[in-house]
């Protein structure tokens, strides 16, 4: 059900429009955890490496459905702020095309990259064939990552976060039932993972474009909507293409890190791949929380409601540390036996690198989740340069310092590089939100 989100007390309305969005974000991040699961323990440390390493170029391509998600949400946002129903109609419309246009471009490309990529990145002689092979499936399901990614972004700037939970939650347990039936019932291996990821994904999406319309058909307008405006597409761009650049430039730097790691072997690559997919899993979620106080702010500066910005970020803010807090304390003291999941009669190295890496990284979580919150709501107020510098200040930091701290302290200087540039990035965010520089979000709004 759509949902106003300019009304209520803020705190008891964003938790219960995030926490949905927070159970959303852990079934999604279950596909490619039961990947990861299912490649290490039922084909082999190598197969893990595989997928940790073709999992990095995917997500090249996710920013750019990210970008497409957050440009419609936060526009679609401040329309339904403002009541706007027939412009909601057209600005889905309009990114629908734009984004199946853009989609196709991208699979193109990644049918001919895919291989540089890897090359660029240094993977391993043992490890390039199925990373291709998990490249080459994961591109024929593109465009099911790019619609459903716009449908989530619809059905969260109406205010509705317990659908795109529905569906994730049915997807992703069947993603992990197929996945295990493809692999050790077929015997198909790395392809097996692909397939079943695939599959899973695509009847999401479609199940989420059906209800995006059907949902639709119920909003009436005096006039019929048009199916495509410039004006629009201009104004998503606006907000997603610097949403694409941080996601598409995090993305790179990972790349860049992940050919650094590399270097030390595949059992280094192998405790990274699972360590490294246990953070995603909870940046992702903070990341994602972010995107609903985006939506939050986006609603309010539409509907002229600045004060209840202000009492967001406190509320979000409670929300992102009450989250936070478990979770430091599992991955510190329980990583050991989380990793287990993934690494079958892991190497000592590849325990050793996971447990490492969890332990150097999960205290910062506090810090890293107060930096998203305050990101979330420069970009629900479309202050993107801000958004930008912030982000590109932790990208260029991290990238930079796992580079060079490396070669005096090997994977703990790769490691150290993240708390240091979540750290200054985290400052920074919170300089430019207590400047009131999103107010400019209500101007905007209200000449338009």
């Amino acid at each position: 059900m759509n949902k106003d989100l300019t009304v209520e007390k803020p705190e008891t309305v964003l938790w219960k429009f995030c926490l949905p969005l927070f159970g959303s974000i852990i079934f999604q991040q279950l596909y490619n955890l039961a990947d990861s699961f299912v490649a290490g323990k039922f084909v082999g440390e190598a197969a893990l490496a595989a997928v940790g390493n073709s999992y990095e170029v995917t997500l090249i391509f996710i920013a750019f459905a990210f970008g497409c998600n957050i440009g419609c949400s936060v526009v679609v946002s401040q329309l339904f702020g403002a009541k706007r129903y027939r412009d909601i109609k057209t600005a889905v419309y309009t990114t629908l095309i734009a984004s199946g246009v853009l989609c196709l471009v991208l699979m193109l490309l990644g049918m001919t990259c895919c291989t540089g990529l890897l090359n660029l990145i240094h993977t391993p002689e043992n490890v390039m064939a199925d990373s291709r092979l998990y490249l080459d499936i994961y591109m024929l399901g593109l465009p099911f990552v790019f619609y459903y990614n716009v449908a989530t972004g619809i059905f969260s700037a109406m205010g509705d976060s317990k659908t795109p939970f529905y569906f994730l939650a049915a997807s992703s347990v069947t993603n992990i039932a197929v996945d295990i039936l493809f692999v050790t019932k077929f015997h198909m291996g790395v392809a097996g993972v692909a397939w079943a990821t695939f599959l899973c994904q695509g009847v999401s999406c479609i199940l989420a474009v059906i209800v995006v319309f059907k949902r639709f058909a119920q909003i009436k307008t005096d006039e019929k909507a048009p199916i495509f405006s410039w004006q629009l597409l201009k104004k998503i761009s606006m907000i997603a293409i610097p949403s694409i650049l941080q996601q598409s430039f995090i993305s790179v730097g990972n790349i860049v890190i992940q050919g650094v790691i590399n270097t030390f072997g595949s059992s280094v690559m192998a405790g990274y791949s699972a360590a490294v997919k246990m953070n995603n899993l909870v940046i992702t979620s903070f990341t994602t929380l972010g995107n609903g106080i985006s939506n939050y702010t986006a609603q309010n500066l539409g509907a002229n409601k600045p004060n209840r910005v202000k009492e967001g970020f406190k509320a979000g803010l409670k929300i992102v540390w009450l989250l936070s807090a478990p979770l430091v304390v599992l991955y510190f003291f329980g990583g050991q036996y989380l990793l287990r999941l993934f690494l079958d009669e892991p190497t000592g190295l590849a325990m050793t690198t996971g447990i490492q890496f969890l332990r150097i990284l999960a205290p910062f979580y506090f810090v890293v989740s107060m930096k998203l919150v305050a990101d979330g709501i420069l970009r629900g107020a479309e202050c993107m340069k801000q958004f930008m510098i912030a982000t590109f200040t932790d990208l260029v930091l991290r990238v930079v310092l796992a580079k060079v701290l490396s070669v005096s302290l090997g994977t703990v200087g790769i490691w150290l590089a993240w708390p240091i540039g979540w750290m200054v990035a985290m400052v920074i965010s919170v300089v430019f939100y207590k400047s009131g520089c999103w107010k400019t979000g209500l101007i905007d709004a209200a000449n338009e």
